[in-house]
C-alpha cells in the first residue's frame, strides 16, 4: 500500500477519542519492529524521521526501507518529518516524498513562528502535504531538540495561530517534555488547558510531544546489565491515554523503544559476552521494539482495529 496523509486517520481518531501512534525510526530494525507490531494491531501509522535520524542513516535510505516494509503490508502507513527546523528542512522531505511535514518555530516569536509555518504551508500545501507545526515550548532534550523550561500553550494563541498559519495539526505543550527525564516531582499533564484548546478549536487535532512512558523495567533492566541510567521518569500512560480522548489525535513516542532496544542488547552483551554476530543481539532489539509498540497501541493509544 502506498504512502498515505493522516488526514482520514485524524478524523476518525477525533471522533472515536484515541490517538494514531508517530514512532521515530532510525534503522531497519526498528522500522521492521514497529511494521510488524501495527500489522498485528491492524492499527493506523505514523513513522517519523528526526533531524538526527535523516544524518545517521540519510533521508534515502529511511525512506527506501520504508518503502521495503510497505511492500509486506496494506497498513496504512504516514511518512512524517518530526522537528523540521526550518524551511529549507521541510521543503526536503516535500521533495523527497514525505507526506506529513511538521515544522517546528516554537522557539521563535510568535510572529516569527507564524511566518515560518505559513512558507511551510503554503509549499507543502501545493504538493498536497500535510504540516504539523507547534506552539508552546517542551523542556528536555531529545537529539537536536532542546529547551531549558517548559512554556505551556496559550489557548487563545492557539486559535490566532491555527487561523492565520493554515497549519494543519498543532502540537501544544501541557506538561509533557522531551527524553528520559521528565519529572522531578509528581507526573501531571494540564487538563484543563487542553479541554480549553480543544474546545475552542473543535474537531481540530492536536498533538502530544515528548509523550514517553518510560518504563521502570527496561531503566532497571539497563542499569542491572551495566547501564547507567538514574532517576528516569515519564508520562504515566493513564494521562497519555486520557489526552486521546480529548482531542489529542497524534501522540509521540521515541525514548520508549530506545529504552526497551538497549535494554536487550545490553542483556545480551552480558549473557553472551562471545557473541559478535550482530544479529545475535538486534534480533531480540528487534522483538522489544515489537512488544513495546504493541502495548502501546492497545493500553495507551486506544487505535488497535482502527483500519
Amino acid at each position: 500500500m502506498p504512502l498515505t496523509g493522516p488526514k482520514e486517520m485524524f478524523d476518525r481518531a477525533y471522533r472515536e477519542g484515541y490517538a494514531v501512534g508517530a514512532f521515530n525510526v532510525n534503522n531497519m530494525e526498528i522500522i521492521q519492529g514497529i511494521m510488524l507490531a501495527a500489522a498485528e494491531e491492524q492499527a493506523p501509522l505514523i513513522l517519523q524521521v528526526s533531524a538526527g535520524a535523516r544524518k545517521y542513516a540519510g533521508q534515502n535510505y529511511i525512506i527506501k526501507l520504508i518503502e521495503a516494509a510497505l511492500l509486506e503490508t496494506d497498513l496504512p502507513v504516514v511518512l512524517h518529518l518530526d522537528h523540521g527546523q526550518n524551511f529549507e528542512i521541510c521543503k526536503a522531505c516535500v521533495d523527497g516524498g514525505f507526506t506529513s511535514v511538521m515544522v517546528d518555530g516554537s522557539h521563535l516569536p510568535f510572529e516569527e513562528n507564524i511566518a515560518l509555518t505559513r512558507q511551510v504551508v503554503d509549499y507543502a500545501h501545493a504538493r498536497g502535504v500535510w504540516v504539523e507545526a507547534e506552539l508552546g515550548q517542551l523542556a528536555g532534550v531529545e537529539e537536536e531538540v532542546s529547551a531549558e523550561k517548559s512554556i505551556y500553550t496559550d489557548p487563545d494563541q492557539a486559535v490566532e495561530f491555527v487561523q492565520r498559519s493554515g497549519c494543519d495539526s498543532l502540537a501544544i505543550a501541557i506538561g509533557t517534555s522531551h527524553g528520559a527525564y521528565k519529572f522531578s516531582g509528581d507526573a501531571r499533564l494540564d487538563f484543563p488547558r487542553l479541554e480549553k484548546i480543544s474546545a475552542m478549536l473543535p474537531g481540530y487535532p492536536l498533538v502530544l510531544h515528548g509523550a514517553s512512558s518510560v518504563p521502570q523495567e527496561f531503566v532497571e533492566m539497563a542499569n542491572r546489565y551495566g547501564g547507567k541510567i538514574g532517576g528516569a521518569r515519564g508520562v504515566p500512560e493513564e494521562l497519555l491515554r486520557k489526552a486521546a480522548g480529548m482531542g489529542i489525535c497524534k501522540i509521540n513516542i521515541d525514548t520508549d523503544i530506545r529504552l526497551a532496544m538497549t535494554a536487550n542488547i545490553r542483556k545480551v552483551f552480558a549473557e553472551q559476552p562471545e557473541a559478535f554476530d550482530p544479529r545475535t543481539y538486534l534480533a531480540p532489539a528487534r522483538q522489544a521494539v515489537k512488544d513495546m509498540v504493541q502495548h502501546k497501541i492497545r493500553h495507551v493509544l486506544g487505535c488497535s482495529h482502527k483500519i
